[in-house]
């Protein structure tokens, strides 16, 4: 037998199934009595090819985290819809991230079988890192490499290689000392001196965090664990035999941590607060009136379509409160779209979607969208598509007992409304009889570097006009 010419012959065809093959006829040459010439190296070169060719077959690839858009650097893992031996293809959903402003499903770019998740559920993922590990499909179009003749490993191709193992491992040292901003340096200093780098303040770029900002948390926690330890008070033994609770430390993120962002760029703003109280005693009789009705069409009708609306229609007059502001060339965006953001409560935290184009809907049509954008928000599944592009703002304090409060500004915005809830009390009417009306209580906070006291009372009074008369929104 001729064993040079077959191994010739067999290098000859590129293919996944010589392959094979040619690695059954090594392994049966391996175990056989057959002596091989020593210098046979046209063979040792076949080998080779066939080793190089079968270990590149179904390789394993890190699938990173791409940006999401949005400014958003880090999300928290919430749920997978994958395990460890589970097969994918393209644009199979792999698992669903909740960032500081939305919720994103995260699809597959590859075909293959899930070899590993590199988070947990509630662990924290930045841009760029590696979500799962996926073994890729011999036939895809990341698959098996086809290697003939004496073709080896290239150089390129081994430090792809030992990058991703690098990588892999810092991802679990990650783990264990934070997910932050730093240099390997730091990271081991931080592990020798048994540091949590994300209890560290970064002094550096995007919040990095330098070998200076380490020592000199070391000291202050140094100095304050000696002053505390000799000042506070020995603790006593529990008589009672009660059972002690523990101090918990619950870090933000998702909406709450977004929410700290804003609102620390929101004090910088001088707040201009005016208030006021409407009688929608005609709005609560034309709500009963049809709330019945919409409930057989599957549509849940609040008060909040009929303020919405009336905001719309507030703003044809005043269309310079529907505006953004640019604070770096101090510039007022005036915008011909009313996109009104609603502050909704959710189990991730407050949260700030938008009605699109409110100008150009009925009562009915926001109260759908509304409703839509409640059921996200119950699952904390609201899309960025539903956060972006807000232009004004309002509250309703009312759904949980307020009536009166100051409402802080969504930024880039200028204004906010906030409405508490409906009392009946007594009024006066026409004929200064005493007679009972359900009052509803209304607060506005506008940028007071841009929006002047008598521009927001004006756009109130006329909000308030069209709640009186809400016959006047029905019929838009």
């Amino acid at each position: 037998m001729n064993i040079a010419l077959i191994a010739s012959n067999c290098r000859t065809v590129r293919s996944t199934r010589c392959n094979i093959a040619m690695t059954f006829f090594v392994r049966h040459l391996a175990t056989s009595r057959l002596v091989l010439p020593p210098k046979n190296i046209k063979l040792e070169a076949v080998l080779r090819s066939v080793s190089t060719s079968v270990s590149l077959q179904g390789r394993v690839v890190p699938f990173k985290l791409s940006d999401i858009g949005e400014g958003i650097r880090e999300v928290t893992v919430k749920e997978w819809f994958v395990k460890p031996g589970d097969k994918v293809s393209q644009f199979d959903e792999v698992c669903e991230v909740q960032s500081d402003k939305a919720s994103v499903t995260i699809t597959s770019r590859y075909d293959g079988m899930i070899k590993a998740l590199r988070f947990k559920v509630d662990e924290i993922a930045l841009v760029g890192q590696p979500l799962v590990d996926i073994e890729l499909d011999d036939e895809g179009e990341h698959g098996s490499e086809e290697v003939s003749g004496t073709t080896e490993i290239s150089p390129q191709e081994k430090t792809s290689l030992n990058t991703e193992h690098q990588r892999g491992s810092e991802a679990s040292r990650e783990s264990l000392i934070g997910k932050v901003l730093t240099t390997p340096a730091v990271r081991r200093i931080a592990m020798e001196k048994g540091i949590r780098l994300k209890d560290v303040v970064g002094t550096g770029k995007n919040g990095r965090i330098l070998k200076e900002d380490l020592l000199s948390y070391d000291d202050n926690e140094t100095s304050d664990s000696d002053i505390e330890e000799s000042t506070k008070p020995q603790r006593q033994p529990d008589k009672t035999n009660r059972v002690q609770g523990e101090v918990k430390t619950v870090a933000l993120k998702g909406y709450a941590k977004h929410m700290w962002t804003t609102m620390t760029r929101s004090l910088s703003i001088p707040h201009f607060v005016y208030s006021d109280e409407c009688d929608v005693t005609k709005l609560v009789k034309l709500r009963d009136e049809v709330k019945a009705a919409m409930k057989e069409r599957g549509i849940a009708l609040t008060y909040m379509p009929f303020f919405i609306k009336a905001i719309s229609k507030a703003l044809e007059k005043f269309p310079e409160l529907n505006a953004r502001l640019n604070e770096d060339t101090q510039t007022v965006e005036v915008l011909p779209w009313h996109n009104i953001c609603v502050a909704m409560d959710t189990p991730e935290g407050l949260v700030v979607p938008n009605v699109k184009n409110v100008q150009n809907l009925d009562v009915v049509t926001i109260a759908k969208e509304l409703n839509r954008l409640q059921e996200l928000g119950k699952r904390t599944a609201i899309p960025p598509s539903d956060l972006a592009g807000g232009t004004f703002t309002l509250s309703n304090i009312g759904v949980v007992g307020g009536t009166y409060t100051k409402p802080v500004i969504l930024p880039p915005q200028i204004v906010i409304g906030a409405v508490g809830r409906t009392q009946k009390l007594p009024r006066f009417d026409a004929d200064d009889k005493v007679v009972a009306a359900q009052i509803l209580s209304v607060s506005w906070a506008a940028d007071h570097r841009v929006v002047d006291g008598a521009t927001i009372a004006k756009f109130s009074n006329l909000w308030k006009y069209y709640l009186e008369n809400p016959a006047l929104l029905v019929m838009n």
